[in-house]
């Protein structure tokens, strides 16, 4: 059905009820109340911070009324009406998440983790598996960083696409209906300064999705104005050569609308959702002329920077204000009718207030109560008033005590009385680990997945070999492997920057495309931030993405989205989110500033929540990619760059077997000392081995295979255990991934009591590698440095066995 033959199906103003009208007048009025309120709260010291939606009420309701069962958002902080008025927030769990609410039932969107602010809907039953998407209203979890929304939202249309376009996804009716669904986002007009933002807009463009951006414009971003943020002052204006020419040609739809201006903004999304919907065209809303009543948070006044003239048109446009004109203006309400209903919208958010700080509070009140009581307890048995009182007195008048503060109390009574013995110290004991484990559970739990798919529960399957099985090049390993994956399950498909025509520079996926065709392995522009995000998103969706960044030192354009997106993804909704999205990545290459990457301290500093796999050859990293195609979790695969065109074998298993994370492997045994390490290390660290054997030094070779998550059974360990000496060997600069190691095992294993000699580090230079074979040599690790690092330490044990080379 054409846009032209949809027209007189859409819902406009004119076919509004007055009931209808009305409800969304109210709506916006209590979001309004919502956020007055929120900022009052702030500032009494019930909330840490707040930053609210008011302003952006009216634009917020008519996007609610083209939002479907099925559609998702990618939104940001001020997107409370919205997911009011779509029925995924209530006012009460609005202000639960502004208490920081630590649960889940009262606050669904993020258990008290996310600032208010930040919405989401439970897109996971209890045991972590989806429920049924496509039959509800879907937000994906919001996060603070500024267009961080927009890789995601790509990744969200572009399943709509692949679930209309690919006949093999038609039966997965639980998350899509023939590829109907829209991905809203919603922007602020200074956020679309990022660079993400552009780089969205035109990934979106070029893969013609369904994908809805809303530009909210109040002509600031904090308290800097448009001339500083934006070309020509508007966003919509410098984007016009995005437009397409017209129905069936490739580009945008564009258009642009005042946020004070009720019928308008109806009909605007009307319009544009069905334009979306039907013919998959992405489309630009820029919503105009919208007002900021409260200023940017409560951290500041924009009175500071608003002059007096703007202050002024900002009250006179106030969009619940004009909406409020209109409906008087059309006759479908008095001003009695309006101002009662104002007047109830504030004592509903009220109510709701008071309902989420007694629902917040009064548990904090009951274990407060219990512990002051347990104190007393251990002062009536052990005659300690004098040592605990000046303790205690504080915490039982403390009108409004947090948890931290029950716990620092208990913690530094129990110091107090180390040395008494008694039944209520025992008790106090008892509580205190109680607290500590239900917090650990409020605030440290789902890092990574629970669910019976999280990647260390699946089965461990060894790769089988038929006899005489030829050697071939490492990458038809990779390539076996993808393609037995792909044949076995229709959701994964593969996208990234020269996998499909040509199948990757280094030929893993060659002739894939051909037959899997170009929906399952997709080439893409040169954007790595938005495969990422292109990737996150689908796997919200229930899609099995694998997204290349052609060379590990590229990571960096995407590690911020990894960051702050996908790796808190499950830690930020306690369990109620996923994106098992794979990142196939390579590097350790040996030569050159720009493809020598191992820059795995900052990649272990930035993804805490991601699984971490280094594997040393083609065949493991098969192992790893069947391993996580069947867990629910996130990770990152760095295959060695010099290693494609090394000999391996092809398991007779290859889209079977399983390589366990966490769970490092011995290649080689000695007595002497453990040399630990993994990628491409390995091979220069058995070179090595084999030299210090003509001297009699036999080292024991551990490769970790993953450092997230890392040695979880504590091989290494066990390995000391025997030898006593340890060096941690990579190609990360100083104090890297060297450090890391050295900090798993010394520290997180305890094994410096098994130690003799010191621990030792070999990593690279400070300075990334120069073009050329003598750059590596000179700038990595290599054989005679891991020799003469392994007998310095040999010889500092054993002098006259081991004397000086040098």
């Amino acid at each position: 059905m054409s846009t032209a033959e949809t027209a007189d199906l859409l819902v406009t103003a004119a076919t509004l009820s007055k009931e209808e009208l009305l409800r969304d007048y109210r709506l916006g009025w209590e979001s309004r109340q919502a956020s007055l309120a929120g900022r009052k709260e702030v500032f009494m010291g019930k909330a840490k911070f707040g930053i609210f939606g008011d302003g952006k009420e009216v634009p917020q309701l008519a996007m609610a009324r083209a939002f479907r069962a099925g559609d998702w958002r990618a939104g940001y902080y001020r997107d409370q009406t919205f997911m009011l008025a779509i029925g995924e927030l209530t006012l009460q769990q609005y202000f639960a998440q502004l208490y920081a609410h630590p649960d889940v039932e009262a606050e669904p969107s993020t258990a008290g983790r996310a600032m208010n602010g930040h919405f989401g809907t439970r897109l996971l039953d209890e045991d972590g598996q989806f429920k049924n998407l496509a039959e509800s209203k879907n937000s994906s979890a919001d996060i603070s960083p500024t267009g961080g929304q927009m890789p995601r939202l790509v990744g969200l249309a572009y399943a709509s696409k692949l679930y209309r376009q690919n006949p093999e996804l038609h039966n997965m009716t639980q998350f899509s209906v023939n590829g109907n669904e829209v991905a809203f986002g919603t922007i602020g007009n200074a956020s679309t300064s990022e660079g993400m933002f552009f780089e969205a807009l035109n990934a979106a463009g070029v893969l013609q999705i369904p994908m809805l951006v809303s530009v909210w414009d109040d002509h600031y971003g904090i308290s800097v104005p448009a001339e500083y943020q934006t070309t020509k002052q508007n966003i919509s204006e410098i984007l016009r050569g995005l437009q397409r020419d017209g129905e069936g040609q490739e580009g945008f739809e564009i258009f642009v609308v005042k946020g004070w201006d009720y019928a308008a903004l109806i009909d605007t999304y009307q319009r544009a959702a069905e334009v979306c919907r039907t013919q998959h065209v992405p489309v630009l809303i820029h919503v105009t002329e919208v007002t900021q009543p409260q200023g940017h948070s409560t951290s500041g006044s924009h009175e500071r920077y608003k002059s007096k003239d703007r202050l002024s048109w900002e009250e006179e446009h106030d969009c619940l204000r004009k909406m409020r004109e209109w409906l008087l203006s059309e006759g479908q309400a008095s001003e009695e009718e309006l101002d009662q209903i104002e007047s109830e919208a504030k004592e509903t958010v009220k109510q709701a207030r008071v309902a989420a700080w007694e629902s917040f509070f009064n548990p904090i009140k009951q274990e407060r109560t219990e512990v002051v009581t347990l104190l007393n307890k251990l002062v009536a048995e052990t005659g300690t008033e004098h040592q605990i009182n000046e303790l205690v007195e504080p915490l039982a008048q403390n009108p409004a005590p947090i948890r931290a503060d029950l716990v620092r109390t208990v913690r530094r009574v129990l110091r107090r009385v180390r040395t008494v013995r008694s039944a209520a110290r025992r008790d106090l004991q008892n509580w205190l680990e109680q607290a500590l484990a239900e917090n650990a559970d409020r605030y440290n739990s789902y890092l990574y997945s629970q669910s019976e798919e999280a990647a260390l529960n699946i089965e461990e399957i060894k790769a089988e070999f038929a006899p005489n099985t030829p050697q071939v090049d490492g990458r038809e390993v990779l390539q076996a492997c993808f393609e037995a994956n792909f044949r076995r399950d229709p959701r994964i498909f593969a996208i990234g920057e020269d996998v499909g025509r040509i199948g990757d520079v280094n030929q893993a996926f060659a002739g894939l495309q051909e037959k899997f065709g170009e929906l399952r392995v997709t080439d893409t522009g040169i954007r790595e931030c938005t495969i990422v995000g292109q990737g996150i998103g689908a796997a919200m969706r229930g899609l099995r993405p694998i997204t290349e960044i052609q060379y590990l030192d590229y990571l960096l354009y995407a590690i911020q989205i990894l960051s702050d997106d996908v790796a808190s993804l499950q830690y930020r909704t306690k369990g109620g989110q996923k994106a098992p999205l794979i990142v196939r990545t390579r590097g350790h290459r040996l030569e050159g500033i720009w493809h020598s990457g191992s820059p795995i301290q900052m990649i272990l500093g930035s993804i805490r929540g991601i699984h971490l796999c280094v594997p040393r050859d083609m065949t493991q990293a098969a192992g790893f990619y069947n391993t996580l195609l069947r867990s629910d979790e996130p990770a990152i695969v760095i295959e060695c760059l010099n290693g494609y065109r090394l000999k391996e074998r092809i398991p007779q298993n290859v889209g079977e077997f399983t390589v366990p994370l966490g769970v490092p492997e011995v290649l080689r045994e000695g007595q002497d000392l453990t040399i630990v390490t993994y990628g491409s290390m390995c091979r220069i660290v058995q070179d090595a081995a084999k030299q210090l054997e003509e001297v009699g030094i036999f080292v024991e070779i551990i490769d970790v295979q993953t450092l997230l998550p890392f040695d979880i059974e504590q091989i290494i360990s066990d390995s000391l255990r025997k030898t006593n000496r340890v060096l941690f060997a990579d190609e990360d600069v100083p104090g890297g991934a060297t450090a890391y190691m050295m900090q798993q095992v010394i520290d997180e294993q305890g094994a410096y009591q098994l130690l003799d000699s010191a621990p030792r580090c070999l990593s690279a230079q400070a300075h990334r590698p120069p073009y050329g074979s003598d750059g590596d040599y000179f700038s990595k690790p290599n054989a005679e440095d891991v020799f003469d690092t392994v007998y310095e330490m040999m010889q500092e044990a054993d002098p006259k066995r081991f004397p000086a080379i040098y």
